[in-house]
This record gives C-alpha cells, structure tokens and sequence, in this order.
C-alpha cells in the first residue's frame, strides 16, 4: 500500500486541493514540489498508483474529501495523474474519474514515449497535459487552466431567471491533442471554428489550418454542446458564435462562417433548419 495523504490543517478552504498520482518517488515529490509553488494551490494529496488514488477520491483517508462529495463538489479540484503505471494506468483512472457523477478536472503527465496515448486520451476528458520531464512554467499553465474551470463551473450565485443547476460544462480552455510530424500539439478547443465528419474522425478546423483527431462527430457534438457548438449536417458541427450569415442557396439554407476572405460557406441539411434558426433568433440563456 502506497503512501498516505499528508496531514495538513484544513482551516484555510481558499484555493485548489488537487490529487497527484505517479509510481516513481522522484516524480511524484517533483510534481507536488511544482504544485506548491503555484498560489492557486491550497493543499496537495498524492497517491503512488491509480488504486491508491480511488480510495483517496472516495474518502477512506480524507474527511475534506468526503465532505466535499457530500455536499455535491468533486472529491479535489483535479488529478495531476501519470499515464504509465503498473496495474491500472492513468488512462485506466481516466475512465473511472469520468463517471463520477462530479468528477474533478484530469491532468496527465506523460512521457515522449506515450505520445500515441495522447491523440486518443481527449475522449477521456483529459483537461490538459504536461510533458515530462515536467517544468515549472508547464505546471503553472495547468493549474491557471484547472483554476479557470473551477471558477466557471462552480456557479457561486446564479442571477435572477437564470438556471441555477449547470453541473461541470467544459469551459473554452479545454485542449485537444493531435499528432503533428511526430509531436503532440495542444489545439484550444476555443480556437475551432468548425468540425467536419472523416468516418470515425473528425478533422477541427481553425484560422490557422485543421487537425485530424480519433474521435466520432457525434461524441463532439454531445460533448460541445454546452459550449456553443452545433449540428447543421451530418457531416459538421459548427461553433455558433462564429456564424455570420444564415443564407439561401440553389440546394438549400448554408451558414457562413466567419467574414472576409476567411469566410467558410457550409451547407446546412434539411432536418436541421429549423433548429439552427431558432438558435440563431433565440440563443439559450445559458451555456455559451
């Protein structure tokens, strides 16, 4: 059995508690070392492996943790997990974290040598990821990412008329990782201006060009759809706010997106007109 949680004083509740979890003794004192450094963190647990860390995250150590669950929180803030790890893998964590019915934000450290997990670890709700070995600055750009999610998702006091439940939507930092000359690059899910459907792919497009990813339209579709994404086709999803005109064409409605000579013509299928107009004329309240 791995190591226990430390025992820190609790009485300070501002700032993030996160979890790191990483079968090498270096690696872990290292990641928590630069965790510490960071004024966003509050406290970190860690955990040698991904067993260790689910009882952690089901509270058999910590009463903060259990607290937190009881009153409707994610058991910590987020999981700074390695991929690599005898038993179960931080992949495998992934999974598990992903159906938590309040599951803390995932963030994986990998090595060069697991950079094909990384083209298919976006489907498991990776945050974002941080190559090893691990630097200062890289670490900090996570947590100011973990920080941000946080704060948009914990709706502290929700205006009059407006939804009060709006339970762990993405937030516009999300990263998706795709494979370019033999490197990973971080694409923000910010900067796509539309999906297009290739078979069990889809290709993101974005001002400065387009990443072929391994995941299906439809996962992307459900997954966006808080964040403003929509389906005009069955073969694209686009981000609604970039939407500039909504026009008739020879065979049917197209939208444009985007203006100038920049500007994207797609076309938008029958069943989803309707739809696409009302989000247009009446954008939900809430979401994006």
């Amino acid at each position: 059995m791995g190591k226990m949680p430390d025992t820190v004083s609790t009485q300070d509740n501002t700032g993030l508690l996160v979890l790191a979890v990483d079968d090498e003794a270096p690696g872990l004192s290292e990641i928590k070392f630069l965790l510490e450094s960071s004024p966003h963190i509050r406290r970190v647990l860690t955990a040698f492996d991904a067993a260790e860390a689910l009882r952690i995250l089901r509270g058999d150590y910590e009463q903060e943790v259990m607290a937190r669950t009881k009153a409707g929180l994610p058991p910590v803030d987020a999981v700074f997990a390695d991929i690599n790890m005898p038993g179960l893998s931080g992949m495998d964590l992934a999974r598990v974290l992903s159906a938590f019915r309040y599951p803390p934000a995932l963030v994986f450290v990998t090595g060069v040598e697991e950079r094909d997990a990384l083209v298919t670890a976006f489907d498991v709700g990776a945050l974002d990821f941080i190559n090893k070995p691990i630097n200062e600055e890289r670490v900090l750009k996570a947590i100011s990412r973990v920080a941000d999610r946080v704060g948009r998702t914990a709706a502290p006091a929700a205006p009059t008329g407006q939804a009060a439940q709006n339970p762990a939507e993405p937030t516009d930092d999300e990263v998706i990782p795709v494979e370019l000359g033999g490197t990973i690059k971080l694409v923000p899910r910010a900067s796509v201006r539309y999906v297009e459907a290739q078979g069990d792919y889809a290709r993101l497009h974005t001002q400065d060009g387009s990443h072929l990813v391994r995941i299906p339209l439809a996962q992307l579709e459900e997954r966006w759809a808080n964040a403003g994404f929509v389906r005009i086709h069955r073969s694209y999803l686009v981000a609604l706010p970039l939407v500039s005109e909504l026009r008739m064409t020879a065979n049917g409605y197209a939208v444009v997106i985007g203006t100038g000579e920049g500007a994207k013509e797609l076309p938008v299928s029958r069943r989803h007109t309707k739809e696409l107009k009302e989000r247009i004329v009446r954008p939900p309240k809430s979401g994006w």
